[in-house]
């Protein structure tokens, strides 16, 4: 393999001492300049990590079998301002259809990611550059130019800047896990990314009191940083006195846990900690290499090093929950890991300052010090040592959005996905934490058995901690989606999914019915329906927050949401695929997040496609329907119901297929789909209209007609 170039190899060391942006303060045009350079900072870092990939060929590794390679994330930080930039009609054109494609979804091992890797052709390395290259002069020239009036605030355009540059930075930690997973002899060392190297013995770890006192979280939208939806909102908690680690566990006090053979007693671990030592056959934390005689090593992110004791132990959840409970044992002392609010306490009687103000960084942090971890004595915050910094911590406390929580329109799948209680959260950052991760209010959350620069602190309480789990946690919106596809009927109006789908069945009695599409499926009923005659039904949406009603029934087999009733008043319904017989269908059915105006190649070959209710809320339906024949084998049939609800706010005027004047003459939305449609499709049988009621509270309705039409592909 042919070793990649060195000679361009970024290594200023500002690169490394970039701060987030305070969008409250400041003239506008100065402003401008801050956040291109925060930007230029950001795209120049992100690839210099990526340099201390020794061959091109190391980017096609899968380092974690629930994450993409490489090369996904080199252009999926990329990609990201793109198909943030478009729905937001900050820009009108695409750079790369495809790549905006196969580089668009892939962080967590959601059900919906599509991770079979046949399914992707990667691009070459020097591709994906030259993409990079376009991006970023795209973006440039959008901060030069885009209007800007201060200050910068959740409902500007600037926002969505600062969303992408915020999201590159967390990948630029992400990425750095995965590179320390990839074999040693496919990276190399590199100037900007140089380990501490003191180490040595820790001392003793000792439990220090932390008085009891109230904890205050939550944003309001007028903050002066950027923050992403799960920080904003209220919460309060008065929180009791407890003794807390004086340091973090370091190497040295988990090696105790190993040699008492903690991996191999499952009384230590939780019912899911154990399945996950069994099936990773788990003898130690996955970044310590076993050395001669009973030894260790650790592997760093790109070398491997002699195992310095003092250095906090990086582990993922469960492997410290397994340690407190050990440790309660051999102690006597009722230890666990701190909740959030318990986290806050600590973090806030110590440290009085936050990134972007601070002088300097008072913990390992922000890349100010080190490209690793170092010694758990090294950074004092009163009493005790690395507060914030050094290695993320992991709490008790799953994710949950604050009162008053709601999405980013632009970005409505950052949080939600994982209010689930199966992602807990990770507090202080680690020394690779940059820009939004470093500051007192970010709220970063992962499954339990992943991976981050993460270790612990544990904490000496007799409060137990509990944990509810709570499917109902979904927004108003989804869950009249629910209702409207899984609830009751309303005022003698049929199930609108369910009579759409019987519709296509009634088209397709006498045809090929191998496969479907539904494509804007929302939360899943009509994907349902169609598998009753289909052999196979993919189920596409752009909201991750949708299809994850859908992939819930899968797993399932049920679900439950919260009915507004009056004011704040709520009942919650359960449903059942057993109930609507529907539950032989989970087999056939599959759910997936995708954009409809820029689909991925492999979701092609069907035999029948639901458009449902989509056209009219696509940010460019257009494309769509000019491309939508590629997608459907011949004589395949197109089903598009809509009631035409065009809004400026999702698809710009310019791109409405109709309801508009054209040429002086009404032009409506059925004209246009005949036009559009008819160089691949012939129309089949007349338009009809389709009632369908949504249910807003106990006495509020919509009551709705659909236009469906159907389209037959010609053979031309």
């Amino acid at each position: 393999m042919q070793e990649r170039s060195q000679e361009n190899w970024r290594t200023d060391p500002e690169l490394r001492r970039t701060r987030t942006i305070v969008l409250n303060h400041g003239d506008a045009e100065s402003k401008r300049a801050e956040i291109l350079r925060y930007f230029l900072a950001t795209f120049d870092i992100d690839e210099a990590l990526l340099e201390v990939l020794k061959y091109d060929e190391t980017f096609y590794l899968r380092a974690d079998p629930l994450r993409h390679p490489l090369i996904f994330y080199f252009g999926h930080t990329a990609v990201f301002y793109i198909n943030k930039l478009i729905p937001a009609q900050l820009i009108d054109r695409r750079i790369n259809p495809v790549y905006e494609s196969i580089f668009a979804v892939g962080v967590d091992e959601m059900s919906w990611d599509d991770l079979d890797e046949a399914h992707y052709d990667w691009p070459t390395v020097d591709e994906v550059q030259a993409y990079r290259n376009a991006v970023r002069e795209r973006v440039v020239q959008l901060i030069k130019t885009l209007p800007l009036t201060m200050p910068i605030t959740w409902e500007s355009p600037w926002w969505v800047i600062m969303m992408g540059i915020e999201h590159a930075r967390i990948h630029l930690e992400t990425s750095s896990v995965l590179i320390r997973q990839l074999p040693l002899d496919h990276v190399r060392t590199h100037p900007l990314w140089e380990i501490c190297h003191p180490m040595g013995e820790p001392p003793e770890n000792q439990l220090l009191p932390v008085t009891s006192g109230p904890v205050q979280l939550g944003k309001a939208k007028d903050n002066a940083l950027y923050g992403w939806d799960n920080e904003f909102g209220r919460f309060a908690e008065q929180v009791d006195s407890f003794g807390a680690g004086r340091m973090l566990v370091s190497n040295r006090e988990f090696l105790g846990f190993i040699e008492d053979g903690g991996y191999r007693t499952q009384k230590w671990w939780s019912e899911e900690g154990w399945n996950w030592r069994q099936y990773e056959k788990a003898e130690h934390p996955r970044f310590w290499r076993p050395a001669g005689s009973g030894g260790y090593r650790l592997r760093c992110m790109v070398e491997e090093i002699n195992m310095p004791w003092d250095w906090p132990v990086e582990v993922n959840h469960l492997e410290a929950k397994a340690f407190c409970n050990w440790k309660s044992a051999v102690s006597g002392k009722p230890l666990r890991l701190p909740t959030e609010a318990e986290w806050y306490r600590l973090r806030d009687s110590l440290v009085d300052t936050d990134q972007p103000y601070w002088p300097e960084a008072p913990g390992n942090i922000n890349l100010e010090h080190y490209a690793s971890s170092c010694p758990v004595t090294k950074f004092k915050f009163g009493d005790f040592f690395d507060v914030i910094g050094n290695v993320w911590q992991w709490t008790e406390t799953p994710i949950a959005g604050f009162k008053g929580f709601e999405i980013h329109p632009y970005y409505d799948d950052f949080s939600t996905p994982t209010f689930d209680t199966r992602h807990n959260l990770i507090k202080g950052g680690s020394w690779i934490s940059t820009g939004n991760e470093a500051t007192r209010d970010s709220r970063y959350a992962f499954r339990r058995h992943f991976y981050q620069h993460a270790g612990f602190r544990y904490i000496e309480s007799a409060k137990k901690v509990s944990i509810v789990a709570d499917t109902c946690e979904m927004d108003d919106s989804i869950a009249r989606y629910c209702e409207f596809h899984y609830g009751r009927t309303y005022f003698d109006v049929p199930n609108f999914p369910k009579t759409l789908a019987q519709l296509c069945l009634d088209l397709v009695q006498n045809r090929v019915k191998h496969s479907a599409l539904d494509l804007g499926c929302s939360v899943g009923r009509a994907g349902f329906e169609l598998a009753r005659g289909f052999d196979h039904v993919t189920g596409l949406d752009f909201s991750a927050r949708l299809i994850q009603v859908g992939v819930e029934l899968l797993e399932q087999g049920f679900t439950r949401y919260p009915l507004p009733e009056e004011g704040e008043l709520y009942s919650f319904r359960e449903v059942t695929l057993e109930d609507l017989d529907l539950d032989a269908m989970r087999e056939k059915v599959a759910f997936y997040q995708a954009d409809a105006c820029n689909l991925k190649e492999l979701y092609t070959g069907y035999d029948l496609i639901l458009a449902a209710n989509l056209i009219d809320r696509l940010y460019d339906p257009r494309k769509l329907l000019t491309m939508i024949h590629e997608r459907l084998n011949p004589g395949g049939l197109l089903v598009i119901a809509s009631p035409y609800s065009w809004d400026e706010t999702i698809t710009e005027k310019g791109k409405w297929l109709g309801g508009i004047r054209k040429d002086g003459e009404p032009y409506t939305t059925l004209t246009a789909l005949h036009e559009v449609l008819a160089p691949n499709f012939e129309p089949v049988g007349d338009a009809l209209k389709i009632p369908f009621v949504l249910r807003i509270t106990q006495n509020r309705f919509e009551h709705t007609l659909s236009e469906v039409t159907v389209w037959e592909k010609s053979d031309s």
